[in-house]
């Protein structure tokens, strides 16, 4: 096989990886007619040149895309949110301490939270789950402060993380842009994930909220890794090989069932 059409068969993978998401070695070697060895030693020179992340027998795409705003991406898999949102609020017990994140996903959390809190303590930098819970019955509420980031509707940067470092809590809710069983989960940038790993630090039981569609998407270069412990919850159309492989490293994965409307 000549060198050309090596590079072209790395081309294909990449574009087959960006359209179609998480691809496996025996996909790629059926596809291609080549051996599985062939394929592994494309991913290994696609990784290396920062084109592809390699994922559990397989590799997906690793592209910096513009971030969105919190407007639009609440529209996204709305029924998902919910149904995540509905399976989450159950982890939280009457007088909780809690902790919550920024993200659509958590602001459906605090939604739902808002009709069952009993004496719940809830902190969070998210200007979204202070609008769901502010003057909810049951709800106790402190706001991080710190940098405003518009596209986020929340704060990030030292006075946030300082006041975390004075805190303590039964559980974090943490939200995402992607999930990756070898990377962690995925931010626009460094201070976010940065964030995250301390309300982590800070949090006795750590849950991920995202829907399926985020599990192998990696729209970003920042990422937060897995600790041992942490929960996944995510929708029941979540690909089950992508559920395999967190649970390999250890991550506890909840399946929300579709919300009822």
């Amino acid at each position: 096989m000549t060198s050309a059409e090596a590079c072209a068969r790395r081309e294909s993978i990449v574009e087959l990886a960006q359209e179609a998401g998480p691809t496996g070695v025996d996909e790629l070697s059926t596809r291609f007619a080549v051996s599985p060895s062939t394929i592994r030693r494309d991913l290994a020179r696609l990784t290396a040149d920062g084109r592809l992340a390699r994922t559990y027998g397989g590799a997906m795409a690793l592209t910096a895309s513009a971030e969105t705003s919190l407007q639009r991406r609440t529209a996204e898999a709305a029924a998902a949110k919910r149904a995540i949102a509905a399976l989450a609020v159950t982890r939280i017990a009457p007088g909780a301490t809690v902790l919550f994140d920024a993200g659509s996903t958590v602001a459906a959390l605090a939604r739902a939270l808002r009709r069952v809190a009993d004496g719940v303590t809830v902190a969070t930098p998210s200007l979204s789950a202070v609008s769901e819970l502010g003057g909810a019955e049951g709800v106790h509420l402190t706001c991080l402060g710190g940098h405003y980031r518009p596209l986020s509707h929340a704060f990030v940067g030292p006075l946030a993380e300082a006041a975390l470092e004075r805190m303590t809590f039964d559980a974090v809710f943490l939200g995402t842009d992607g999930v990756s069983p070898e990377l962690g989960i995925c931010e626009a940038d460094a201070e976010q994930t940065r964030l995250k790993e301390l309300m982590a630090r800070r949090s006795h039981r750590v849950y991920v909220l995202a829907h399926a569609a985020k599990l192998g998407a990696a729209p970003f270069h920042a990422w937060a890794p897995w600790q041992p412990g942490w929960t996944l919850v995510t929708d029941t159309s979540a690909h089950p090989a992508l559920l395999e492989a967190l649970r390999a490293r250890g991550i506890e994965v909840l399946l929300a069932p579709p919300a009822s409307d």
